[in-house]
């Protein structure tokens, strides 16, 4: 079965960087029609942060992250990628990354019930 494994989160300080990795397994990845990455603070809804297309190479970000984080990938080795510069305290979060196999419009990226496969979660914590 598919499997989206997460990895690359921890601590950091304001202004440090991280990288996160999603590597994918039990499916083609160029079988995706794109992969994205959303974020649930405490107490908070998750929410979209990145995306990426695969037909197009377009990839789209969250206001909040515009300018700081690029989600890129891997194709020779499965995995999806999200670079994370500046951070925030309010970046603080659990990151997934997700695969979806529809071809959606700009609108419909941010759309978490679009997308068909999730991975557990990695911690982002960044401090003050």
């Amino acid at each position: 079965q598919v499997q989206l494994v997460e990895s690359g989160g921890g601590l950091v300080q304001t202004g440090g960087s991280l990288r996160l990795s999603c590597a994918s397994s039990g499916r083609t990845f160029s079988t995706y029609a794109g992969m994205g990455w959303f974020r649930q603070a405490p107490g908070k809804d998750r929410e979209f942060v990145a995306a990426i297309s695969w037909s197009t190479s377009n990839t789209y970000y969250a206001d909040s992250v515009k300018g700081r984080f690029t989600i890129s990938r891997d194709n020779a080795k499965n995995t999806v990628y999200l670079q994370m510069n500046s951070l925030k305290p309010e970046d603080t979060a659990v990151y997934y990354c997700a695969a979806r196999t529809v071809v959606l419009s700009r609108t419909l990226l941010t759309d978490q019930k679009k997308y068909s496969y999730w991975g557990q979660g990695t911690q982002v914590t960044v401090s003050s």
